[in-house]
């Protein structure tokens, strides 16, 4: 008799759990239409994604989905809140509550899936190589040069596997790259292809070489869990739309990403 009333209580603190758990599913992104406001962390140095322009504008490809998502949540492009966060910032932002999603240049790994929720990809980023040389038409021409790469970084191994002949040089950033490039104590630098873009159009003596020599799909950071559902699947349906309609393409081709 005890057993089979412990069996009955526990039973309906169950159902009242899950019968307010699920209900959560829709709140989270009526809290956001509540509000009338999506809060997006977001990159603010790095052209062509997120970064401050001339007119002291935070613009580029990302910030275009952050306020197309807004004008596709709650119908208007101005109704978002862009907050800069840094590398180290971009999910924990999401994991605290602190924005509603980050768009910041985060690829999509099995180690990130356990933590937050990740978008299908908006843009595939990837290991590319820059060079003001002339006679280098692609990563061939490279095979015994000196390379420079940012210390520890994923490029080295990539580098190592595709120009195994190269002399690799570490930095410890992009400025004491150009920097070597300049002195020519280095002839190429190899990094991620949306930061590398933007250095092209900031420096029109460099080209971006032709070749992708690995593929990290960029996706948008949600936060995890059955009570962002609807959030998610609004995210989800967004990018797909943009894909059908050209939309996405037509961004990425603007700012200049191949």
């Amino acid at each position: 008799m005890i057993r089979s009333r412990l069996f009955a209580i526990l039973a309906i603190a169950l159902l009242t759990f899950f019968s307010s758990y699920s209900g959560l599913s829709a709140a989270e992104l009526e809290e956001i239409q509540r509000r009338g406001k999506l809060i997006v962390a977001v990159k603010d140095n790095t052209r062509p994604m997120g970064f401050i322009d001339d007119e002291n504008n935070l613009t580029g490809l990302e910030i275009e989905i952050a306020r197309r998502l807004a004008k596709d949540i709650l119908g208007d492009e101005d109704a978002v809140v862009l907050r800069a966060v840094t590398n180290e910032e971009r999910l924990k932002a999401v994991i605290y509550d602190e924005v509603d999603l980050t768009i910041a240049r985060v690829s999509d790994t099995a180690s990130r899936r356990r933590i937050v929720d990740l978008s299908p990809h908006y843009y595939i980023d990837g290991t590319g190589i820059i060079t003001k040389d002339v006679t280098v038409a692609n990563a061939e021409g490279l095979t015994t040069s000196k390379i420079a790469v940012l210390y520890g970084s994923t490029t080295i191994a990539i580098l190592r596997d595709r120009l195994p002949d190269a002399q690799l040089i570490g930095v410890d950033s992009y400025q004491e790259a150009l920097t070597l490039l300049e002195n020519n104590q280095a002839q190429a630098f190899a990094g991620d292809i949306t930061v590398l873009t933007g250095w092209i159009q900031e420096y029109s003596q460099y080209k971006l070489l032709p070749e992708r020599l690995s593929g990290e799909p960029l996706s948008i950071v949600m936060p995890k869990g059955l009570q962002h559902k609807e959030l998610q699947l609004a995210v989800y349906n967004a990018i797909s739309d943009w894909r059908k309609s050209g939309w996405l393409q037509e961004r990425i081709e603007y700012w200049g990403l191949p």
